[in-house]
């Protein structure tokens, strides 16, 4: 039986009717249409559907979307602060710059970890940046661009911090 709910994702509300059995990859790409949430592996193990609820790395594709209500939840797509003069979030910037995509399938999940990791510490260690990438993994570059875009992020993100 479909039940009526509310997801706070990136700040807006959207009512959508689940069933107690949808997971969150689901509702995001198929009732609330933001696909840049991947579904990957659907067992957890690949990371691509990683996205934030309140502020934390979860995996869409084994969270329930019920589990969600009241929550806030952060996908790729309402990362960047437009009115903060740019269209991408530092930590995309980074990726971009840092030749961290390739085939950007991993891309959401890996930024959105990235993300996460740097608002808990803004000056991880590469064992720290590796530890909280850990689930996310890339078949495509090898991670050291990855770990290079978190490092540089980190550092634009603290110049960002020391201006403002």
């Amino acid at each position: 039986m479909k039940r009526l709910i509310t997801l706070n994702i990136n700040d807006e509300d959207f009512e959508v009717a689940v069933s107690p059995t949808d997971f969150l990859v689901e509702v995001v790409r198929e009732k609330v249409g933001l696909t840049g949430t991947k579904r990957g592996c659907g067992i957890g193990d690949c990371g691509a559907c990683t996205v934030l609820v309140d502020g934390t790395p979860i995996l869409s594709c084994l969270t329930l979307a019920l589990s969600c209500q009241g929550k806030r939840i952060r996908t790729i797509e309402g990362l960047a602060d437009p009115e903060q003069g740019s269209s991408l979030h530092p930590v995309q910037q980074a990726f971009v710059d840092q030749g961290a995509i390739q085939c950007g399938f991993c891309t959401p999940g890996m930024i959105l970890s990235s993300v996460a990791l740097l608002e808990r510490n803004p000056k991880p260690t590469e064992a720290e940046i590796r530890h909280g990438l850990a689930g996310n993994l890339c078949r495509c570059t090898g991670y050291v661009k990855i770990i290079d875009a978190v490092q540089h992020a980190a550092a634009a993100m603290g110049k960002e911090a020391n201006n403002g």
